[in-house]
């Protein structure tokens, strides 16, 4: 089945094509959301979340606006950032064990597989080293602008000219 075909019958609350769905982006989904809340039972129940406010919130998907998968990606992405801005997510985080941390520790190639689901990491590792540096900071880290601001030492004009500059540049590349 086409994936318009299933996106339409997702909008009418066919059960079969929420499944169809789950299957094919559950994996992306759920990667994107560990890549920010970096904790994999968090990650799923997330992601069981998204999907859940994504059929909830069908009727408001609009292919004027982009793509299914671009949508469902935005909607994980916000719910992950909500969560580790929650008062609860950070207490839990003040009571983790130094041992906890070992995993957390990231590693120079933080375009892992499971972000690279779409075929994206091609595209980001064309740009410059500016770019790939930043769209991984706000993409694929939920960092917020200042945030990518503060840890890169560069102004908050600057990460907005070079995020808005970057994704122009990866539109460009897509078509």
């Amino acid at each position: 089945m086409q994936l318009e075909s299933l996106v339409q019958k997702f909008k009418t609350k066919d059960v079969k094509a929420f499944e169809a769905l789950y299957e094919m982006y559950n994996e992306s989904v759920q990667g994107i959301v560990f890549n920010i809340v970096r904790e994999q039972s968090i990650a799923e129940e997330i992601t069981q979340d998204v999907f859940i406010k994504a059929w909830n919130n069908a009727e408001t998907y609009s292919e004027k606006k982009g793509r299914f998968f671009t949508w469902i990606i935005n909607i994980a992405r916000n719910a992950a950032i909500d969560k580790i801005r929650s008062k609860n997510f950070k207490n839990n985080l003040k009571n983790l064990d130094a041992e906890n941390f070992v995993d957390i520790i990231e590693n120079d190639d933080s375009l892992d597989s499971k972000t690279n689901a779409i075929g994206i990491k091609k595209f980001v590792s064309k740009l410059k080293e500016t770019c790939i540096k930043v769209i991984e900071l706000l993409y694929f880290k939920g960092f917020t602008q200042k945030e990518v601001s503060e840890s890169l030492n560069i102004p908050l004009g600057t990460v907005k000219t070079r995020n808005r500059n970057c994704i122009n540049e990866l539109r460009t590349m897509l078509k």
